[in-house]
């Protein structure tokens, strides 16, 4: 037997445009986790930081500005689980009746296929983002798998980047254990959308950090500052060393390259931070899911490519957010250390 759902898809998407998510084959869906309101908070940044921005990434100018703004509450929805019947994975992608949902991108591009041989119920936590990106795997996936945990078999249809080496050691520490498909039919499958940065889900990055450090250290380390060097997508701080020395000299910090640092070396630091800096990426987000709340983020933001992901992650967790945007370049840059120094001594006299 040869299903053709991948070319059906096609076809839909060119009569309306887009091929329909997954979800909207649910046969049953309710909320998995609780909406609410939260207060957007100002970041903290000097005068004229916002006229450096010369380009933003994943959301326009006008929302880049307005969550750095603040100053607004916003409700977010609940967390939805949805229950879909006769689904297939194949090559990555999530295959029902005219819908799909795709997990990373295919390493073949066919028409039609096979149904699967093996056949199971489960629930998928994986995401095509967190797939791509380390930072989101831990600020999200690992998150939606407490719900995956609690609503059958939680299975994953990736294989870790081998340069995510720190992944093994996270999933240990979170007693995250997926089972590993490949092509696979289930039966029953749930997913979820769970991209709201709502209570439910600020209540499970709090049990993630407990998990991470232990419950209820305290902030006893001045501050953390994680090298970004070259890794990842272009984004070289060309004065990082120097700027990473001076908040070692002048302020007691800790430099951490988390590249080249164990699980236990980064919590054990970030997890009593007071404040963690560092240039904008993944690798910050390690900082924010292990220091206290109320603790400090300080992000050196490439000039060409602001981003506000990372204060919205310090919003949902009750933490604060403090930016400069560096000069010159496009994937390379400079900081300027007084710069750094005020917007820092700013954010720590608000704490």
């Amino acid at each position: 037997m040869i299903r053709f759902r991948p070319v059906a898809g096609l076809i839909r998407k060119v009569y309306s445009g887009t091929i329909p998510d997954l979800s909207m084959l649910a046969r049953d869906q309710w909320d998995a986790a609780p909406g609410g309101v939260t207060h957007v908070p100002p970041a903290i940044h000097l005068p004229g930081q916002l006229d450096r921005i010369r380009g933003t990434e994943f959301a326009s100018l006008t929302d880049v500005l307005a969550v750095f703004r603040g100053g607004f509450d916003v409700e977010h929805p609940p967390t939805r689980a949805y229950r879909i019947m006769d689904v297939d994975l194949v090559d990555g992608v999530l295959f029902g009746s005219g819908a799909q949902r795709h997990l990373r991108p295919r390493s073949l591009r066919v028409p039609v296929y096979r149904p699967p041989r093996e056949a199971m119920s489960a629930a998928v936590y994986e995401s095509w983002n967190g797939n791509r990106w380390f930072g989101v795997w831990l600020h999200e996936d690992c998150l939606t798998y407490r719900l995956a945990e609690a609503s059958g078999l939680p299975v994953v249809a990736t294989i870790p980047k081998s340069e995510w080496w720190h992944r093994p050691a996270y999933e240990a520490r979170l007693a995250i254990a997926p089972r590993f498909v490949g092509d696979m039919h289930f039966d029953e499958l749930v997913l979820f959308d769970d991209l709201s940065n709502n209570l439910g889900k600020a209540e499970r990055a709090r049990d993630l950090r407990s998990r991470l450090v232990g419950p209820g250290r305290e902030p006893s380390l001045p501050g953390v500052y994680l090298m970004r060097g070259t890794g990842g997508d272009p984004r070289v701080l060309a004065n990082e060393r120097a700027i990473a020395e001076r908040f070692a000299q002048e302020l007691g910090f800790e430099i951490l390259d988390p590249s080249n640092s164990t699980l236990d070396e980064i919590a054990a630091a970030c997890g009593r931070a007071r404040v963690v800096a560092g240039v904008e990426g993944s690798h910050l987000v390690h900082g924010i899911m292990m220091m206290p709340e109320a603790a400090i983020l300080l992000v050196i933001q490439p000039p060409e490519r602001v981003c506000s992901i990372l204060k919205s992650l310090t919003d949902r967790q009750a933490q604060k957010f403090a930016f400069v945007v560096a000069e010159s370049g496009t994937d390379s840059f400079t900081a300027n250390w007084e710069d750094i120094r005020r917007t820092y001594d700013m954010a720590v006299s608000a704490q």
